[in-house]
Order: structure tokens, then sequence, then C-alpha cells
């Protein structure tokens, strides 16, 4: 029996998954979104095509971390300049952008690659409840049944 490879036409058509990231842990909803996104979670995933689905996150500001990683955790930002290194914890990034965090998360678990590229655009975060994107049809999940 012959393997079987998806190829790219034979890509069914996408569908939208609408998340709750209330109350969820950054990271382990972090892995639950990229498998979605690369596809991983389909019977028919294959590494070098896109199968996978889009996902539309709410509440991204009412995620939380465990420990005492809202104090030390660090994000780091570069210039290129010297002295241009900036260095900004997880609660103030919270407070400036609420959906960085989580973004920063998905971005880190996807491939590297032109695909990885492809695959983070399908990926739409929203710091409140309401989203415009109802015309896609999106199915909400609730992250347990996620997998």
């Amino acid at each position: 029996m012959p393997t079987f490879f998806v190829k790219k036409n034979d890509v069914k058509e996408k569908q939208w998954q609408v998340i709750d990231a209330r109350g969820q842990v950054v990271g382990r909803l972090a892995a639950k979104i990229s498998r979605i996104l690369s596809g991983r979670a389909k019977t028919d995933y294959t590494p070098h095509v896109e199968t996978g689905d889009g996902v539309i996150v709410i509440n991204a500001s009412e995620v939380v971390v465990t420990g005492n990683k809202a104090e030390a955790k660090i994000y780091k930002f570069y210039s290129g300049y010297p002295s241009g290194q900036r260095e900004v914890t997880f609660e103030k990034i919270m407070k400036k952008d609420p959906t960085y965090a989580l973004k920063h998360a998905v971005k880190g678990m996807l491939p590297k690659s032109r695909l990885g590229k492809r695959m983070i655009t399908r990926l739409l975060i929203y710091a409140g409840s309401e989203h415009p994107h109802q015309a896609q049809k999106p199915k909400l999940c609730s992250v347990k049944e996620l997998k």
C-alpha cells in the first residue's frame, strides 16, 4: 500500500475556528493553535503542504501564565544599533499589546520556513470578545475538545 501525500490541489477548503482564550495558559493554548494551523490535527496531514485551518482567538487579554512568569518572563527586542536592546516583562507587554504574547508563542511553534510564514497569516487574535469575521462562518471550539 503506497504512502498517501496530499497535493496542493487536493487540499479541501479551509475552515475557520474560534477559540476563547479566557483563563487559558499561554503556552498550552499556543501548542493547540499551532497544531490547528499546521494541519497536524487532520487525518490528511502532509508536512510540506499547507493543510491546516484558520484560527480566530478572542479574549486574548485574559490569558494567564503559571508561576511567577508575569514578572520574570522577558521579551527582548534589538534594533541593531549599539545599546539598542530593550527588555520588557510579560506584564508590560500585556498592557501595551495583549495579543503579542500569544502570537509570539504560536509563531515560535510553527516551522521556520515559507510554509510557516503562510500559516501565521491565518491566525487572527483579538483582545476582546468581538471579531469582524462572521462572513467566514467560523466554528466555535472549546479548548478541551482540541487535541
